[in-house]
């Protein structure tokens, strides 16, 4: 067998770049299809069988890492057993391959046969052809699409993450944007890369409509939470790099205090340091940081 030729850096961004172009073609139909999906789906054609969110939502951002094979996954576990695996030790995840890759009815759909009758919420981030492509223009119609999600995950749905770019930055009126397309009747999360977000106005307008701000842990970002509705929201993405951090306890320690003196009547925390399994082990401590804490321990 000829061995397979070795790409250069540029070479290997090129490939990445063109599956990412036909990914965002490809994501233009699914859209497509969820719409006709949700406007001719009966609300009582959808099912329900979980009991919903705990107060303590935290576990990690994806569960299917190759690199986690040998460390989380036992080296022989066969990867249709990941899944169930990492339900033995979280009760949520945050999926991230939505963002890439708009989810079909089927797919989604298999996201509740794999969890069963456990009690487990997934949540959803929002395709980048509303946050990436589009950068909230016109996406009001899009935005009722992807929410279809939640209306056949049911009880298993947790909240729908907006991530936004870096380069995007405050303005009034992309402010006015956000605000004025998105489902209020959804858990919705905000997520910005950029810190002229961080702002009274900003935090004042997601306070009116419920809309919670995402509290990060990230290079070059405020730190601390941030609480502008009943529930809130924070991912951990490292502190000097991205997704490479151990957070220790006392670390980890400080954010269980910030969350609890937050009074919010629930919390999603996913850690999103997948590199050596840092999440894992993070996410746990962090559960029972604020499990203790909820106990007055």
């Amino acid at each position: 067998m000829a061995n397979k030729p070795v790409l250069t850096a540029e070479e290997r961004r090129a490939r990445r770049r063109l599956r990412r172009e036909k990914q965002r073609e490809v994501n233009v139909g699914r859209a497509a299809n969820m719409h006709k999906a949700r406007i001719t789906t009966k609300r009582e054609q959808l099912t329900d069988s979980s009991s919903g969110p705990l107060k303590f939502n935290i576990g990690c951002s994806g569960w299917f890492y190759w690199h986690w094979r040998g460390d989380f996954y036992p080296v022989n576990m066969p990867t249709k057993d990941w899944f169930d695996h990492y339900a033995q030790h979280f009760k949520t995840v945050e999926l991230n391959a939505s963002f890439y890759a708009w989810p079909s009815v089927a797919t989604v759909q298999s996201w509740r046969r794999q969890a069963g009758r456990r009690q487990f919420v997934y949540t959803v981030k929002v395709c980048e052809l509303i946050t990436h492509v589009r950068r909230f223009q016109r996406t009001k119609q899009l935005i009722a699409d992807f929410s279809f999600i939640a209306d056949m995950l049911g009880s298993m749905m947790g909240c729908f993450l907006f991530q936004l770019p870096p380069s995007f930055h405050y303005t009034p009126a992309r402010l006015r944007a956000i605000v004025g397309q998105l489902d209020h009747s959804r858990r919705n999360v905000v997520e910005f890369r950029h810190a002229s977000w961080w702002n009274e106005t900003v935090f004042a307008a997601f306070r009116s409509t419920g809309t919670m701000f995402c509290s990060c842990s990230g290079p070059r970002l405020p730190d601390g939470v941030i609480k502008t509705s009943k529930d809130i929201y924070v991912r951990f993405h490292g502190t000097r790099q991205w997704y490479r951090h151990d957070y220790s306890k006392e670390e980890l320690s400080l954010w269980a205090n910030h969350i609890r003196d937050s009074g919010a009547e629930r919390v999603w925390a996913y850690f999103n340091n997948d590199r050596n399994g840092y999440a894992i082990r993070n996410a746990k401590i962090l559960l029972n940081l604020l499990q203790r804490k909820a106990k007055g321990r």
